[in-house]
């Protein structure tokens, strides 16, 4: 499998525990983001990105594809695996900035409809 440079914003898709880890960008909860280095891929910017703001250690291992008739600013959404159950010292953010919310509560994020679609299979019943 080749990794292609990623190009605009990139979302991250942490799920634990039956939970969806999000940060508060100052105008509501949403999941972490940022824009790609040059020639990065975008399984690598979800990494870095949940790592400088939130300071947890996680692998992006899936690209989540936009769903029809998204539009050319939709942020490409990248699944990842956490592999840390506690954030490193020197995060972007605040502890009161970043968040696991249960599934079911995550519904008032602004979270993409591929995202949604994602989540609605990992809800626990």
């Amino acid at each position: 499998m080749t990794l292609e440079p990623a190009e605009g914003v990139v979302q991250a898709v942490v799920v634990y525990d039956g939970r969806l880890l999000l940060v508060d960008d100052g105008d509501g909860w949403t999941l972490p983001s940022g824009t790609p280095q040059p020639a990065e891929p975008a399984e690598a910017t979800a990494g870095r990105v949940v790592y400088e703001l939130t300071g947890y250690l996680v692998d992006g291992t899936e690209s989540l594809a936009p769903q029809a008739g998204a539009g050319p600013d939709e942020a490409l959404a990248v699944v990842c695996q956490l592999l840390s159950e506690s954030p490193s010292d020197g995060a972007g953010l605040a502890r009161e900035q970043v968040r696991w919310a249960p599934i079911p509560e995550a519904d008032g994020a602004a979270l993409p409809p591929a995202v949604r679609d994602y989540l609605r299979g990992h809800t626990p019943a």
